[in-house]
């Protein structure tokens, strides 16, 4: 994948041009909605963040008391240590319907020939993670990506409209 323009990292391209120029598109999306986002309320700088998904909700907490709340679905998560992707749709820890913007991924995957969108378990960068969760918030329409650490595993998360609250 070419991941220069966004993220300053250069991996070899693996896909036809028709797809890698598809990712290539999502990642420059996500890098203007995470630009918007931090320009907003500062997403990356929360002092803590909750994902509840019995109701597919994120709030992240800020110090000055700010609450962004958001609704989510998970991509995926990336265990660094074995440099794994596991789709959400093959985690059973992740609620079917936190897994439809996932499933929109498989489905291109199955559409155009791509095996990583289709594997249940993919060997791969975390820079890789960020183009699949990339992918999925442009074909789900969401309104970004954020990736939270839970004990060493990364979680890819698109998410929806966020609701700010100033105390």
């Amino acid at each position: 994948m070419t991941f220069k323009t966004t993220f300053g990292i250069n991996v070899q391209d693996q896909y036809p041009q028709q797809v890698q120029d598809f990712i290539d598109g999502s990642l420059e999306g996500l890098r203007m909605q995470t630009a918007a986002h931090h320009n907003l309320w500062k997403i990356g700088e929360a002092d803590r963040w909750n994902v509840n998904l019995n109701v597919g909700e994120i709030v992240w907490t800020f110090q000055d008391g700010t609450m962004v709340t958001a609704q989510i679905q998970v991509v995926g998560t990336y265990t660094p240590q074995d440099s794994t992707f596991m789709w959400a749709w093959e985690n059973p820890s992740i609620p079917e319907a936190l897994c439809e913007h996932a499933m929109k991924v498989k489905a291109y995957g199955e559409e155009h020939g791509v095996q990583d969108f289709k594997d249940p378990e993919v060997f791969c960068s975390e820079e890789e993670g960020w183009a699949f969760a990339a992918v999925a918030c442009r074909l789900a329409e969401a309104n970004g990506v954020y990736r939270g650490n839970a004990a060493g595993t990364l979680v890819f998360m698109t998410f929806g409209e966020v609701q700010i609250s100033r105390t």
